[in-house]
């Protein structure tokens, strides 16, 4: 086992979630269903499932055991940033420069959920 397939995100509201992953963050959509929906990403599915579970209240930028946080890359990640703003997504963690020679920045998903977003140097 060397390679991940796919990675599960659990959301509250289908198609707010579709809505931030496909309209905010650019991915397009592979297939959508009132349960299900995945991205056509290369190398790795992300995939959307409705929870019925309800979110607990946790810091949004905690690193909690058992939590997953995606990552994606961009090419000009401040422009990306800017997008994201005029698009009223909440910015956890603006663009900055980091010591591994990548920029990051850090947004909430509609349920909360850190998506961070690099662009290498």
């Amino acid at each position: 086992m060397n390679k991940l397939d796919y990675a599960i995100i659990f959301v509250s509201d289908m198609a707010r979630s579709v809505s931030f992953y496909r309209d905010k963050l650019g991915l397009p959509v592979k297939f959508e269903s009132p349960k299900w929906t995945e991205f056509a990403t290369e190398g790795c599915t992300v995939a959307l499932h409705l929870s019925d579970a309800k979110k607990t209240e946790r810091p949004q930028t905690a690193a909690i055991a058992g939590r997953c946080q995606p990552g994606f890359h961009v090419p000009d990640l401040d422009a990306f940033h800017q997008r994201m703003l005029a698009a009223g997504t909440t910015c956890l963690e603006p663009p900055k420069d980091q010591h591994f020679g990548m920029k990051l920045a850090t947004y909430a998903d509609p349920d909360g959920l850190p998506i961070t977003v690099a662009e290498r140097k």
